[in-house]
């Protein structure tokens, strides 16, 4: 049945548990729902903000209008043959319970990106990636919601223009379009990517390499360096990993010849984000209800009852130090709000 919930408190709709409300607020398990939450926010006149699994996002205070979370469920077959198959999923199914599924069916593609917080709809949004996998890499369309027109739209993966950490979802169309469903297209074949961070040297533990193995490893990482959010509020990484030309690199060695890197382009690389925010001296480090996490200073935290304006000062404050030791401007990750 539909239903608009007045002063709805959204500590529980957000991974970093900042304590704020929203004036409304409606989970929308059918287009159908989803029509009829638009036309409220257009008659009332309301702000609309569209939530995922709150993941990626940062609140600084109470919500004035309408927030919509779309809750589409479903894992439907649409193609297979021998070496691939193809699946459409809503966007309210949870990100990690859909890789665990697609795991114990023998598809891969996707194992790589184990134990990331979020729902389905919001992983081709952020062009979420870890261990050398991009979700780009295995979608094929994205099914949308038109909010002004209540028009069903569906982009191709090159319509969807992903980057780093972006999409037109999160650019040209932000706040223009619901995403309903997203299609994605797996592997039946062995194509494990394993060269990425410390993945190889886990997987050494194990007498095979398998989908289930390479979940289990990265799922074993994560939990050794990242603090889960039920216990300790944080949106996983904070800011992008920033993308420099090979000649600033050549410049950073100088003084800095034990840099990390990644190839990226011809004429760029990346560079971790954690590694420079440890060398500004930051890891670890408390200030009032908010700090940055001791084994991975990407990873912003709630020390508990914090704003999410004292998580924002302390992001400034790592922006500006990491600048005026590397020349560097780090760039969030996570939405404010």
């Amino acid at each position: 049945m539909f239903e608009i919930k007045e002063n709805f408190p959204l500590k529980k709709y957000n991974t970093f548990g900042i304590d704020v409300k929203a004036r409304y607020f409606s989970m929308c398990p059918s287009k159908d729902e989803l029509i009829q939450s638009i036309n409220i926010h257009k008659k009332e006149k309301l702000p609309l903000m569209v939530l995922g699994g709150g993941s990626n996002v940062l609140f600084t205070q109470h919500f004035p209008g309408l927030i919509i979370q779309p809750a589409l469920k479903g894992i439907e077959v649409v193609n297979e043959n021998s070496r691939v198959i193809q699946l459409k999923v809503g966007a309210g199914e949870d990100w990690d319970e859909f890789v665990e599924y697609c795991v114990d069916k023998g598809w891969g593609g996707i194992e790589n990106l184990s134990l990331i917080p979020g729902n389905v709809g919001t992983c081709p949004i952020q062009n979420i990636g870890a261990y050398g996998v991009e979700v780009k890499d295995v979608i094929t369309e994205v099914e949308t919601l038109e909010i002004d027109t209540f028009k069903i739209h569906r982009f191709k993966n090159a319509d969807c223009h992903f980057g780093y950490r972006d999409s037109i979802f999160k650019r040209a169309l932000k706040g223009k379009h619901i995403i309903m469903h997203v299609y994605f297209r797996l592997s039946k074949k062995s194509n494990f990517i394993l060269d990425y961070g410390n993945l190889q040297n886990e997987l050494s533990r194990f007498d095979e390499i398998n989908l289930q193995n390479i979940r289990k490893a990265v799922i074993d990482i994560r939990n050794a360096k990242l603090p889960k959010p039920e216990i300790t509020g944080n949106a996983g990484s904070f800011f992008k990993n920033p993308v420099v030309d090979k000649k600033i690199l050549g410049q950073l060695q100088l003084n800095h010849p034990e840099i990390p890197f990644y190839s990226f382009g011809d004429e760029t690389v990346k560079i971790p984000a954690g590694w420079l925010i440890e060398k500004a001296g930051w890891k670890g480090k408390k200030m009032g209800n908010v700090g940055v996490h001791k084994k991975q200073a990407l990873v912003l935290i709630n020390l508990g009852h914090a704003s999410g304006d004292e998580v924002v000062q302390l992001a400034h404050n790592i922006q500006q130090s990491v600048w005026e030791m590397f020349n560097i401007e780090l760039e969030m990750e996570v939405n404010i709000v």
